[in-house]
C-alpha cells in the first residue's frame, strides 16, 4: 500500500501529470455528452428489426444482470486496475473518451431498430440510462474490454482478464438479443483501430503508461 501511496505522490505532484489528467476528463465527459446526444437521436430515428444468423439460431435468455450490475462490476474494476498505476490514469481517460465519441458518430449513421425478442432489462439500471437501447453498431460491452486487453497486451494477467471480459460482454449481448451479430464481431475490430489511434494522438500518455 505504501509502494502505490509513494506511486501516486511523485505523479500527482508533477503539474503535467496534473494537466493530462483534467484534459483526460474533460474529454470523457465531452464525449459522454455526444453519447447522450447520439442515444436520443438514434431512438427517435429507429426503423425495423432485421434477421440474423446467429439470432435467428439462438433462444433469448434473459442477461440482465450481467448487462447491467456485470459492465457496473466491470467499470469498477476497471478504475480499481488504472488506480493502482497512476501513470495508467491519463492514456486510460483519453482512450476512455475516443471510444464513446467515435461510437457515438458510429451509432448515429444506421438507424436498425433492436432484434426482436431481446432479453428482459431493468430500466431504472444505470448501464440501462446511458443507453437508449437502440445504440447498436458497435457492442460497448464487446468493444471496450478488447480495447483494454490491447492496451495491456504485454501484461498477461490483465490481458486475459479483459479478454475474457470481452468474451462475457460479447455472448451476453448475443445470447440476449440485445445486439445484432455484426455489432459484436466489428466490435473487436474497430476498437483495435481505436486504440491506434489514441496511442497516436496520445502518444506521451501511453508512453507514461507502458515505462516502467
Amino acid at each position: 500500500m505504501k509502494t502505490i501511496f509513494k506511486k501516486h505522490g511523485a505523479l500527482w505532484s508533477q503539474k503535467s501529470f496534473w494537466g493530462a489528467v483534467v484534459i483526460g476528463l474533460l474529454l470523457l465527459v465531452l464525449s459522454m455528452g455526444a453519447n447522450y446526444w447520439a442515444n436520443t437521436y438514434t431512438a427517435e430515428h429507429a426503423s425495423n428489426s432485421v434477421t440474423d444468423i446467429i439470432l435467428d439460431n439462438v433462444p433469448t435468455v434473459n442477461v440482465n444482470f450481467i448487462f447491467s450490475e456485470g459492465a457496473i462490476v466491470f467499470l469498477a474494476a476497471l478504475m480499481l486496475i488504472i488506480l493502482y498505476e497512476p501513470k495508467r490514469i491519463p492514456f486510460s481517460l483519453k482512450a476512455t473518451a475516443l471510444f464513446v465519441l467515435i461510437r457515438s458518430i458510429f451509432i448515429t449513421l444506421t438507424h436498425l431498430a433492436p432484434p426482436l425478442n431481446g432479453s428482459y432489462l431493468d430500466t431504472s439500471d444505470l448501464i440501462y440510462k446511458i443507453s437508449s437501447g437502440d445504440d447498436l453498431f458497435f457492442s460497448a460491452h464487446t468493444g471496450l474490454p478488447f480495447m483494454f486487453a490491447v492496451i495491456f497486451w504485454d501484461n498477461k494477467y490483465l490481458k486475459y482478464f479483459f479478454l475474457v471480459c470481452t468474451i462475457i460482454g460479447g455472448s451476453a449481448v448475443l445470447l440476449g438479443h440485445l445486439h445484432y451479430s455484426i455489432d459484436v464481431f466489428s466490435a473487436l475490430f474497430i476498437s483495435f483501430g481505436i486504440f491506434y489511434i489514441a496511442k497516436e494522438f496520445f502518444l506521451k500518455d501511453y508512453r507514461l503508461l507502458v515505462s516502467e
